[in-house]
């Protein structure tokens, strides 16, 4: 029997059931539950309700990292909730947990989430776990970063950057009837 892997999904707590994001979150499940894969999030609502509820709409197994802190329950769309006592520890659950990470737009929290991924790739900490940034949201401050790693550099020069190899590729999402692709850029 081959191991589970799982999926751990970062985003806004604050979109409800037919926003946008929420949709998309939804339909991220989903996709991820037909290829296989269990999902987790941070298991409250928004996008961590999103992609829950598409997981198991999907067939899939979902996970909820949770925290005392927060004072809520797990959303009901959660098979199985891990109940952590602090913000941190939370994050650093669902940084353990996974085998590969997606990005979804949010605020701050989201952006905590992304940096110390990210960093902890980039300083082999969690080697060889993907991460997937969905969309364009995350592009400009993905860029400002790269120019105060890499300095400035001439458009045309297409120079790999040490960190860029944690992030494999920028998703963006293209519709064509009712069935999504990705397409890395």
């Amino acid at each position: 029997m081959t191991p589970e892997k799982i999926v751990t999904v970062f985003g806004s707590s604050r979109p409800k059931a037919g926003d946008a994001e929420y949709e998309e979150a939804r339909e991220l499940g989903k996709l991820l539950a037909k290829c296989g894969f269990a999902v987790c999030s941070g298991g409250f609502g928004g996008v961590m309700e999103g992609v829950s509820r598409g997981a198991k709409e999907g067939g899939g197994k979902t996970y909820g990292v949770t925290a005392e802190f927060f004072k809520r329950k797990a959303n009901a769309w959660v098979d199985t909730e891990v109940r952590m006592d602090t913000w941190d520890a939370r994050l650093f659950e669902l940084v353990r947990l996974a085998d590969g990470f997606a990005v979804c737009k949010g605020g701050t929290g989201t952006l905590v989430e992304l940096a110390v991924v990210w960093e902890m790739l980039n300083k082999s900490v969690i080697a060889g776990k993907p991460i997937v940034v969905v969309g364009d949201f995350w592009q400009p401050i993905l860029d400002r970063v790269r120019e105060v790693e890499q300095g400035p550099r001439p458009s045309t020069e297409n120079r790999v950057w040490g960190e860029a190899t944690a992030i494999w590729c920028i998703a963006r999402q293209t519709r064509t009837r009712r069935r999504t692709t990705w397409r890395g850029s």
